[in-house]
């Protein structure tokens, strides 16, 4: 009898990655291939979506060698994806999103900031469904963003005939289907799916997007995250390598795949599943938090209501630079240069030589503020700017090795920030599950225990946000009766780390002046 098989698709910032797991979660061959990214402007950020689909199928293919599967044996298929905003005519054809005019580039990347204007607009109606995306608009969510392209690229809009979040676009053109997930439609379109009707017709059309339902072909009713969406069509089987009888699931927003991969072992008891925290770390983090019930919480996105597990309401929160801002530390300082990962375990090697003789006390009139990006939570601010207070004229390699670790020290904190934030609306938070490139940074992996108090649980899974989409492609194959069984069934447990108790001291001391520099920040920005 021939094996089934899933495969998973995990598009990122800068690359596709595609991984063959087994209906019992094990992961047997792993892929992965850039994508590239096109920035005209400071706060502009574009994709080709065309290139995006045909990295997802070398990776693909390439991950089917490694794992020397058979195209007949692979039954599911699932899709998860950044939140970036893909463009197409009536027809399908590419529209440009981009101020150079080439149809080329047809995806505005989530990390774009050229709509904050229009994020702070949406902000200012006060309507209801800001209540359910943190009290304020972000410039990373799609509305702010298609008010943008309405109004500076109006010969876009008057051509567009459908409007994907990036991991609908890749079940579209898997499968040909229009259909939208919940995850992506409930978390950055202000799709309410806990109202009847959803889509909330005032609002659009008080931020000038009457027509958008018609302009992005959008459905009147998001499809649940693991629906079965139909089989790959005879074109997208022959890109991918695979057969038409391969199912593809209802997708996710890349991070949301994350967190089903590490909480999808909590479904089970869904009124203890608030003490877990999913934090899914990389370039950028962003923490999740599912409940039985909504607990709205300003400056962090939510509540949202299936936007990860069926009947489970979702808070997302998050910071916008930690990855990238270690990489920006190492290049902005003149003892630093290109940040790859030499250079990072070169510094983390030296940091744990100078803790040697000087404990955690290394450097503590260096303090960071890590908001280079803004501030996604909890501030939800997305005009925060970074601080570093205690510098000196030294230059020399400590003083880099000093500067990230203090760096390190602040992105913790920033977590803490947030799980403090959630624990005053209901939530109990005491475990963290990490997943994403964070997890190869042991500075980062400590400080998250210490510096928060919590028990860090890292997953066993050799990748948690391929395993959640092998739950989604599981469920869609009908090789579990439902998501929540597929999660029980697949997932792989972790490694815990508890909290050192002598480190406590030190980092509520830290947290302190932490939050006594957002004052202080604050004042200064009142004040200019």
């Amino acid at each position: 009898m021939t094996t089934k098989l899933l495969v998973a698709v995990d598009v990122g910032t800068g690359s596709a990655r595609a991984g063959v797991l087994t209906p019992e979660g094990v992961l047997l061959g792993r892929a992965e291939h850039s994508i590239a990214m096109n920035r005209p402007d400071a706060n502009h950020a574009e994709h080709d979506s065309e290139q995006i689909w045909k990295a997802v199928c070398a990776a693909v293919r390439q991950a089917m060698a490694i794992a020397e599967a058979r195209p007949e044996q692979v039954v599911g298929l699932g899709f998860d994806a950044t939140c970036s905003l893909v463009v197409r005519d009536a027809q399908g054809h590419p529209l440009t999103v981009s101020t150079s005019g080439d149809d080329r580039w047809d995806t505005i990347v989530w990390l774009d900031h050229r709509a904050l204007s229009q994020a702070d607009e949406c902000t200012r109606t006060g309507h209801e469904v800001l209540n359910f995306a943190g009290g304020v608009m972000s410039p990373e969510m799609e509305a702010p963003k298609l008010m943008w392209l309405k109004r500076h690229l109006p010969q876009t809009w008057a051509r567009a005939g459908m409007m994907f979040d990036l991991a609908d676009f890749l079940s579209w053109k898997a499968t040909g289907s229009q259909a939208r997930s919940q995850s992506t439609l409930t978390c950055k379109w202000t799709y309410l799916a806990h109202k009847t009707p959803s889509w909330q017709a005032d609002f659009l059309a008080r931020i000038g997007l009457e027509d958008l339902l018609e302009k992005a072909c959008l459905p009147d009713q998001a499809s649940p995250v693991g629906a079965d969406l139909g089989a790959l069509t005879p074109t997208a089987a022959a890109d991918l390598g695979l057969t038409t009888a391969c199912h593809v699931g209802a997708g996710l927003i890349d991070a949301h795949a994350g967190a089903l991969g590490v909480l999808g072992a909590f479904t089970r008891d869904v009124d203890t599943i608030d003490r877990h925290l999913a934090l899914i770390a990389g370039t950028s983090s962003c923490v999740m938090a599912l409940s039985a019930e909504d607990r709205p919480t300003s400056g962090v996105w939510g509540p949202y209501f299936g936007a990860v597990l069926p009947g489970v309401w979702l808070n997302e929160g998050g910071q916008s630079a930690t990855g990238a801002l270690l990489d920006h530390i190492i290049r902005l300082h003149s003892a630093g240069g290109e940040p790859d990962s030499t250079m990072h375990s070169a510094i983390a090697s030296r940091i744990m030589q100078l803790r040697q003789s000087e404990g955690l006390a290394l450097s503590d009139r260096l303090h960071v503020l890590p908001d280079f990006h803004g501030n996604r939570s909890p501030l939800g601010d997305p005009f925060a700017l970074g601080v570093i207070s205690g510098l000196t004229l030294d230059s020399d390699f400590d003083s880099l090795c000093r500067l990230y670790w203090r760096t390190c020290v602040s992105i913790a904190l920033g977590v803490r920030h947030i799980l403090e934030t959630l624990n005053t609306r209901g939530y109990a938070i005491d475990t963290l599950h990490v997943t994403g490139g964070h997890t190869k940074n042991a500075i980062l992996m400590e400080l998250y225990a210490d510096a928060t108090g919590c028990t860090v649980v890292e997953s066993a899974a050799k990748d948690a946000t391929l395993l959640g989409m092998a739950m989604v492609a599981a469920t869609a194959a009908g090789l579990y009766p439902s998501l929540d069984q597929a999660c029980a069934a697949m997932q792989q447990g972790g490694r815990s780390r508890t909290p050192e108790a002598a480190a406590r001291p030190q980092f509520d001391k830290d947290y302190r002046i932490f939050l006594e520099m957002l004052r202080q920040r604050q004042i200064i920005d009142t004040m200019v």
